[in-house]
């Protein structure tokens, strides 16, 4: 097995993180049927990669890159007890590297990163349904907080 790093991303990978977007709407869209068809983004990952206020991450194995995270410093709710958070998205290992501990080494760069910039409390979102996600984040220690729930309104027109 190849050894795999951790280090930020750089702009000139854009492509390749690109691409590695369009994996997790794919991978999203058998939970999500609200997605728009299509390629659809998420992020502005270049934005992610220049901001102060977050950090762009990749696991690489030898020269390859084979997953993806980001971490953004985000202002908390006034009535919350911390200031701000670190929220995570943009996770992504590819299927050829699922199950080698790959997410959770990114998990573990990005949370670092959040701890050098004071934060203490650090937030996701997965689609309930995404069993294999959920283990995964419970896995590295978090727990499910708050259940957003949605209704979708259906007229019946004549």
């Amino acid at each position: 097995m190849t050894e795999i790093h951790i280090r930020p991303a750089r702009l000139d990978e854009l492509a390749t993180l690109i691409s590695f977007e369009q994996g997790i709407v794919a991978a999203e869209r058998p939970f999500d049927p609200t997605l728009k068809a299509g390629e659809i983004h998420y992020y502005d990952i270049g934005a992610l990669i220049e901001s102060p206020e977050a950090e762009v991450v990749v696991a690489v194995a030898g020269d390859e890159l084979v997953g993806s995270g980001y971490i953004r410093r985000e202002v908390s709710k006034d009535f919350r007890t911390h200031d701000f958070h670190g929220y995570i998205g943009f996770m992504y290992v590819k299927p050829t590297y699922r199950g080698q501990g790959i997410s959770k080494l990114v998990l573990d760069a990005l949370i670092a990163w959040g701890h050098a910039h004071d934060l203490q409390e650090f937030q996701l979102e997965v689609y309930a349904d995404n069993e294999a996600a959920v283990r995964a984040y419970t896995k590295a220690g978090f727990s499910s907080h708050l259940v957003r729930m949605r209704l979708e309104s259906r007229t019946n027109n004549p």
